[in-house]
């Protein structure tokens, strides 16, 4: 199974009259979002399932996705939301699912949660070494048999500007 980890695009500034679950993204943000969906079509990638954290920027995120056709179902996952745990997501929504091996998720949420789940995925631990820019990718094979926590293989980590 393949996971992409891909980070809201460019939102607006956290403002004391807008709570941080509501900020939407930018028109730039929208507009760069289109054009790394644009590009992610173009390189023939196509996702099972687009699962989005509830905020409204990684929703916009991900319906700039499904509209791109690089899906043609989107759920939405508290688990994705800020400050959301790989364990209980592994534990409360990717387990009971048993998705096949060929499964490709697209997971569009935050840093540092995205970055910290990948290095989690890849080294059982978070190190800090991963950076995802906004609107960036990570793309994470999950091994066939046995937990995925230290032992997935990282193939994909681009910046969107290598997307535009």
């Amino acid at each position: 199974m393949e996971i992409y980890l891909i980070r809201h695009g460019i939102a607006e500034e956290q403002q004391p009259f807008i709570k941080d679950e509501e900020r939407k993204l930018t028109k730039e943000g929208r507009q760069k979002t289109e054009k790394v969906a644009q590009r992610m079509k173009t390189l023939g990638l196509q996702f099972d399932l687009i699962v989005t954290s509830p905020l409204v920027r990684a929703r916009q995120t991900a319906e700039i996705l499904l509209e791109a056709e690089l899906s043609s179902q989107l759920e939405e996952s508290n688990h994705l939301a800020p400050n959301g745990h790989i364990s209980s997501w592994l534990d409360y929504w990717l387990r009971p699912k048993n998705f096949n091996q060929d499964t490709q998720l697209a997971l569009v949420g935050h840093e540092p949660c995205l970055s910290n789940w990948a290095e989690i995925l890849l080294w059982g631990e978070a190190k800090g070494g991963l950076v995802l820019k906004k609107a960036g990718m990570i793309g994470v094979k999950l091994p066939e048999i046995g937990l995925p926590v230290g032992r997935s293989q990282m193939f994909w980590l681009t910046p969107p500007r290598y997307l535009l």
